[in-house]
């Protein structure tokens, strides 16, 4: 039974007004009192700086009943600690959950501001790279609106990911000034600050004569600050909290050193500091690198976790309680090290010896791995790891020394899987593996699709599973509705409230009614000029951006991801060519009109993936340029992917691409964005792609290519992609043309590296799998010239989406992970 400490109840603000002529009276009074100008010289962002405060404060006045009502209940607490948060524009979902889009357009236009002018300068946040971000951001989403209490934590960054621009087709990375005018969401914390360590030494101490307590002594220390932003659940059911950590040094500036004349030196504490929160995943290509990006990655965990403990200390007398009151979700490795760092809290800071550390912590701590790439499962150098984490490391070895025990004596572990079980790979430079180290101080590991689960169980943590069979379970993926279909597509989302009321606004699942209208030729009508609409929105976009002319009446075939090898984009484009070649040497067949759109961001140091980028952009120039393809096809580059350009591109979707090589792709949430809005998908049986077939059914999707057991078998047996393209008279055509510099001839050897690949290992399956990609895009094709049946497929597609949301993905970790809610 938990002790809990009492807690003053607070008395209830009173009720604002949500009328459109009392928030117009609230927005001036803003603008005038907190923003410092008249209506009469306010400029867009003025207005746009104003709606939102008056929106805050109304969530302000849920956040602290939300958090009264923890406290008085004692409810469990939820912290999600994920490295990025890509939570996108906030003022929409804001103002929606609250229920209060409508008065604040009326409001606004009264003024005569329109809404959706002032919305659009709103940044989005740069706190995330593709699908671990999205996902985190649905997630906070979704646990208000579930209500479980929880906290996200992680870095605000003052720059985030790169803004991505192109130089002659050629991915440019720019500095993401998302912060540059301040954030209006966000409260500081001043209170809420702590001392984070690096390097130096550790001394023993003797208690008594059987007692030793160890005490870390770093050489280097910052101070961790947090910014909390408001994170709103539908029908504001529950406000969370996100707090994000910015960093600053112990003394910001050297005054002996400015005065002496050094004024660039007499700042380095202060840079040094600020260089953890300055970029999310900076290059670590270099030792520099690395050792930056394992820097951020303690410092974010380690004020997380004092901050956890302090909060617990005020609730409770003391740590025994801390599994049943506190659940912590590692969302993949970077937060890993947290394992040893509540170890080192409970041990050295508040006196708990070992093994009553290593238990709570391991009670506590759960663990979603979202990859089976091994340089995903990040793993550290122990030199470095040692030198800037010289308390941490001796934790480690004590975990390593007590699980390969247990594995020998109880579970009689062979060599070689103690060697996959071990916490330290020494099969090269001996390293920490930091999948190894969440796994085993985890009670819980989940993947994020059924396949990808059963390959987790299979390859990467095969003998850990072995160890503890109980531990690994499933979760699959989900993304939020409110975002993913009622904000960025207004106009689906009417049409579904018609057609079947409003039931699935509470209970997406409810969405499975629509399946009665599939088949109406009126409702197929309606669906089909919503589709039309959206993809006018995005093809203007287009022709502003990037002077590109696109036809809304062709068929949008969509690629919008993270540019990876895995992800298959050279696929799309190789088959890009052969059937460019196909329609100029046989202009006499009926082709279907099709645009093929790209967007993703490469990583800086990612040679391959960035080649990739300016393939696409050299086969745009020359496809989009020639008058013998009569604009049937077009392919087309989208710079700078963001949460933003994807509410745009998502809804315009004919066709959803989801190729990547079988047994490789952890999940995807694209794939269910896509569906949802009412897009076809071609896809291998990779990730969720599996369980999205089963619900939408094998007929609506089509499904193409090797499976991951294929792939495997393939691998190991060897797989001769030579034979396989030069039995390919379409594909070894189509690589020569590649190849030989026929979309590159100012330097035709650009591209002869990638085709190499191709021809001598093809690793990820780019060849193996061309021919039925090639025969499932036809096979579309024939599809798009039936209007009926291809309508019929899109709205069973988004009728069979509802499982797929991230309140049913949460429901299932607050039941069968968390035990909260």
């Amino acid at each position: 039974m938990m002790t809990r400490l009492s807690t003053t109840e607070l008395p209830q603000p009173a009720l604002r007004s949500s009328e459109p002529s009392q928030l117009a009276v609230e927005i001036l009074e803003r603008l005038k009192y907190r923003i410092g100008k008249d209506p009469k010289v306010a400029k867009p962002h003025d207005w746009l700086t104003a709606a939102i405060l008056v929106a805050r404060d109304r969530i302000t006045d849920k956040w602290m009943d939300s958090t009264r009502k923890t406290y008085s209940t004692g409810a469990k607490r939820v912290y999600y600690m994920s490295l990025e948060f890509l939570i996108g524009r906030m003022m929409r979902d804001a103002m929606t959950n609250l229920g209060l889009m409508d008065e604040m357009r009326d409001a606004l236009a009264s003024l005569g501001v329109d809404i959706d002018v002032v919305a659009a300068l709103e940044p989005d946040a740069a706190l995330g790279n593709g699908g671990l971000g999205r996902l985190a951001a649905c997630f906070m989403e979704s646990m208000a609106t579930v209500d479980v209490p929880a906290y996200g934590y992680g870095i605000r960054y003052m720059h985030g990911l790169f803004r991505q621009q192109m130089a002659d087709g050629w991915q440019v990375e720019l500095p993401e000034t998302w912060l540059a005018h301040g954030n209006p969401w966000e409260f500081e914390r001043r209170e809420s600050s702590y001392e984070i360590g690096f390097g130096g030494s550790v001394e023993t101490v003797n208690i008594d004569e059987e007692v030793q307590r160890y005490v870390w002594k770093p050489a280097e220390r910052v101070i961790a600050t947090a910014f909390d932003t408001p994170a709103v659940g539908w029908r504001a059911t529950r406000v969370n909290t996100l707090r994000l950590w910015a960093a600053q040094p112990i003394d910001p500036i050297l005054l002996d050193a400015f005065n002496a004349g050094d004024h660039i030196g007499a700042l380095r504490e202060s840079n040094k500091a600020e260089s953890l929160t300055r970029v999310l995943y900076p290059a670590d290509a270099t030792p520099a690198g690395q050792e930056l990006r394992l820097r951020q990655e303690y410092f974010f965990s380690s004020a997380s976790l004092q901050d956890i403990l302090r909060r617990h200390l005020q609730q409770y007398p003391d740590f025994t309680s801390l599994p049943d009151a506190v659940a912590i979700q590692l969302n993949d490795t970077h937060p890993a090290v947290s394992v040893a760092e509540l170890v080192r809290l409970l041990t050295d800071v508040h006196g708990l010896d070992f093994e009553q550390a290593w238990d709570i912590s391991r009670r506590t701590f759960s663990y979603t791995n979202h990859t089976l790439l091994p340089e995903a499962l990040e793993s550290w150098p122990v030199p470095l790891f040692e030198r800037l984490l010289p308390r941490h490391m001796q934790i480690v070895y004590a975990i390593n020394a007590k699980i390969l025990i247990e594995a020998r004596r109880e579970r009689h572990a062979t060599d070689e899987a103690i060697r996959n079980i071990s916490l330290i790979d020494e099969t090269g430079d001996r390293r920490v593996r930091m999948g190894n180290l969440a796994f085993v101080g985890s009670h819980s590991i989940n993947g994020v699709s059924a396949l990808h689960t059963e390959l987790m169980k299979e390859t990467v943590f095969a003998d850990l599973h072995a160890l503890y069979p109980d531990r690994i379970n499933n979760k699959t993926n989900g993304i939020t509705p409110r975002r993913w279909l009622m904000q960025c597509n207004p106009g689906l989302f009417g049409l579904i409230r018609e057609a079947i009321g409003d039931e699935f606004m509470d209970n997406t699942e409810a969405l499975q009614a629509l399946d009665a209208f599939a088949d109406k030729a009126d409702f197929q009508e309606h669906f089909a000029a919503v589709k039309r609409a959206n993809k006018v929105r995005l093809a203007k976009l287009v022709q502003a951006n990037l002077g590109i002319r696109i036809d809304p009446s062709a068929m949008f075939d969509i690629q919008i991801k993270r540019i990876h090898e895995y992800k298959r984009q050279l696929l799309n484009l190789i088959e890009a060519v052969a059937l460019y070649d196909q329609i100029r040497s046989h202009p006499e067949l009926d082709w279907v009109p099709r645009v093929k759109l790209f967007a993703g961001k490469a990583a800086p140091s990612y040679h391959n993936a960035k080649l990739i980028i300016k393939l696409a952009n050299d086969i745009a120039r020359v496809i989009n340029n020639d008058p013998a393809v009569r604009g049937l096809l077009k392919v087309v580059f989208v710079p700078n992917y963001n949460v933003s350009l994807a509410e745009v591109m998502v809804p315009a979707a004919d066709l959803s691409e989801q190729i990547s090589t079988a047994g490789m792709e952890a999940s995807g949430t694209g794939n269910m964005k896509f569906a949802l809005n009412g897009a076809l998908t071609i896809g291998t049986l990779d990730g969720a792609n599996v369980e999205m077939r089963d619900w939408v059914g094998e007929e609506n999707i089509k499904i193409f290519g090797m499976t991951a057991e294929e792939v495997g078998k393939a691998r190991a047996e060897g797989h001769n992609p030579r034979a396989v393209i030069e039995n390919s008279r379409e594909l070894s055509q189509a690589l020569d043309a590649i190849a030989s510099g026929v979309f590159s001839p100012d330097d035709r050897n650009r591209f002869s590296g990638l085709v190499d690949g191709l021809y001598n290992h093809d690793w990820f399956m780019v060849a193996a799998d061309f021919e039925a990609y090639a025969k499932a895009q036809r096979e579309i094709d024939q599809l798009w010239t039936t209007p009926s049946a291809w309508y019929s497929k899109a709205v069973r597609n988004t009728a069979r989406m509802g499982w797929f949301s991230s309140d049913r993905t949460i429901r299932q970790y607050a039941g069968e992970i968390w035990r909260a809610g």
